[in-house]
């Protein structure tokens, strides 16, 4: 059942004094998008009515089947704190994409993609809790107002003011996400300079999805108001730690409530279940790399020595592993993926995190011995002697493993599938073919 009636978000809008509405969208490479209406369109748009070109969208559909309709979810109507102190308020819905007839969910939708997965968990019994952790960087600006790598802030692993300079943008932008509807669970300094993490309360993973995408578009929009440029890229900065999106996950019975991974006469206090969801995970989380670390940046992140986990373990208490099962149980007992990347499509990585543990709960796998040392630690030889096997190191990998593992397909369609993989070997062909500075700087002289 919807938080919001048609009539109330009507009766607030008129009241608020709401005169612009952005229906929002995600693109398939995670970019958000927007239709601006006026007031007057609101009524259209509740009733299914608004269109677009999807024609004008990457990956969506060709120029002759281009009209697309754009359905609100009255859940996420909201409006903008930042503009509030304007005559014309701006409010805001989330869109799923539907085609031409506007009654078939278009499937090249992110939204419509994690839509099905959650229906074939719901035919299982499942309902799914996500609470991502997203990490960013917030950098100076140029006397021309182009991002620079100065941080201007000496801060470190939970620093506070005067070190961390960051703390007035980093709490406006918590203020601002709380009058929007979230739970602000924690917001601190992160390892490197400039790097900041704001943790929100979990959710069910639509919502979570949603959640991520505005939660980027109020980092950037609060960064530019104090002077500042907020950046999700993965890396942007040679030896330090780079920013993740550690996802954290649950199953929980429809009927009942009760979180499926927790049984405390299991082994670790963790059911059968939960053991079959993380090797459905680990079965296809190579598969899934393109998907939750989708750019050549992502795989400058994904090495040793930086936090970010690079070998296919689990672990209870082991920050080094793929896989993490934090000491919470009962209700709180999560299976958290740490290889993910806030540059990533959530509707896609979430989507995928879904099958992928419904999958082997479906087929009873079960994972390897959990690994509690510093996998970091292992020689080749040892890593080799032990199965311990890698995620993929470059974006030119990670598509080979998209396209090696069928379950990918199976599960995002074969539209939504071909063309990411489409795009991605585009960018990394053009990343092959370009010829940096550092090359130059290497080889101009010496050869």
């Amino acid at each position: 059942m919807s938080k919001y009636t048609k009539e109330e978000i009507l009766k607030q809008a008129r009241e608020n004094g709401v005169e612009f509405i952005r229906l929002q969208f995600t693109d398939l490479f995670g970019i958000m998008k927007n239709v601006a209406i006026t007031l007057s369109q609101l009524e259209k748009a509740l009733d299914n009515e608004c269109m677009f070109d999807g024609s004008s969208i990457d990956g969506f559909v060709r120029i002759d089947e281009s009209d697309m309709y754009l359905h609100p979810d009255y859940d996420t109507w909201a409006t903008f704190p930042w503009r509030k102190h304007l005559n014309a308020q701006t409010g805001r819905l989330i869109c799923s994409v539907y085609k031409t007839d506007n009654v078939t969910p278009f499937e090249g939708d992110p939204r419509n993609v994690l839509q099905k997965v959650i229906d074939q968990a719901a035919e299982m019994g499942y309902g799914f809790n996500v609470g991502p952790e997203c990490e960013f960087f917030l950098f100076k600006l140029d006397e021309n107002g182009q991002p620079t790598l100065e941080t201007g802030d000496e801060a470190g692993y939970f620093d506070l003011n005067p070190i961390d300079h960051g703390e007035n943008c980093r709490r406006d932008i918590c203020l601002a996400l709380e009058e929007m509807g979230y739970t602000i669970e924690a917001s601190h300094h992160e390892v490197a300079q400039g790097q900041h993490e704001i943790d929100f309360q979990f959710g069910d993973v639509m919502t979570s999805a949603d959640r991520v995408m505005t939660f980027k578009h109020v980092v950037k929009t609060y960064a530019t108001k104090h002077g500042l440029h907020a950046t999700f890229m993965p890396k942007p900065v040679e030896g330090i730690c780079g920013s993740g999106m550690h996802t954290n996950m649950s199953l929980y019975d429809l009927k009942t409530g009760k979180n499926i991974f927790d049984d405390p006469n299991g082994e670790l206090g963790l059911s059968e279940k939960a053991y079959n969801f993380i090797a459905g995970v680990l079965a296809h989380v190579k598969g899934m790399c393109v998907f939750s670390n989708p750019t050549v940046n992502s795989y400058k992140r994904l090495v040793p020595g930086y936090e970010a986990p690079t070998y296919m373990v689990w672990s209870t208490s082991n920050r080094s592993t793929l896989v993490r099962i934090p000491a919470s149980r009962g209700k709180g007992t999560r299976v958290e993926l740490r290889s993910a990347d806030p540059s990533c499509n959530p509707y896609l990585e979430m989507a995928l995190c879904l099958a992928a543990g419904l999958d082997g709960i479906k087929k009873g796998m079960k994972p390897a011995p959990s690994y509690d040392n510093n996998v970091y630690e292992l020689s080749d030889a040892q890593l080799k002697e032990k199965g311990i096997d890698c995620l993929p190191g470059t974006l030119e990998e990670a598509i080979k493993a998209a396209e090696d593992d069928p379950f990918i397909k199976e599960t995002l369609g074969e539209h939504v599938f071909n063309n990411y993989i489409g795009g991605k070997r585009e960018e990394w062909e053009s990343y092959r073919t370009y010829v940096s500075q550092w090359e130059i700087d290497r080889y101009m002289i010496n050869y």
